[in-house]
Order: C-alpha cells, then sequence, then structure tokens
C-alpha cells in the first residue's frame, strides 16, 4: 500500500512528512527540489488549512510555522504519516 500524500489529507488534519517523491510524469527533479527547499522534509509537521474554490487548488497549507499555496500536482508529491 502506498503512503498517504498531502492532497488525501482533509483539511485541519495534522500529518509529518515523510518525504518526496514524484508522483506523476508532471512532476519533475526542479518542483521536487523546490518542495524541499520550501521545508517539506522528512519530520517535519503539515497540516492542510483549506482547498480553493469548489475544494480544488490553491491548498493551502501549514509546514512548521510557514503558510504556503501549493498546486495539486505538488500536493501531490508530499508524502505523510497520519498519527
Amino acid at each position: 500500500m502506498s503512503s498517504p500524500r498531502l492532497s488525501d489529507l482533509p483539511n485541519g488534519a495534522p500529518a509529518t512528512v515523510t518525504g518526496v517523491s514524484s508522483s506523476s510524469a508532471q512532476a519533475d527533479g526542479q518542483m521536487l527540489r523546490r518542495l524541499a527547499e520550501l521545508g517539506f522534509l522528512p519530520g517535519e509537521p503539515v497540516q492542510v488549512l483549506r482547498r480553493g474554490p469548489g475544494g480544488r487548488e490553491p491548498l493551502a497549507v501549514q509546514i512548521g510555522e510557514t503558510l504556503f499555496a501549493l498546486r495539486q500536482i505538488e500536493a501531490e508529491c508530499v508524502e505523510v504519516s497520519v498519527p
């Protein structure tokens, strides 16, 4: 069974980043490096705060103490564990 992804979390659910990996052909190495540079690193607490209109993009995500807006494809690259 594959790890849950940040994009799978309901709004407000706490999780911990376990890794960043390509989820589709559209996700390239540059995107994965950018996510790591933003702080999406193993062990970091993460939470989806809310989603855009209609429950879609962008996703307002808190990683540590910082708030980011991610596209769906970016959120699909972040593997998480849920307590």
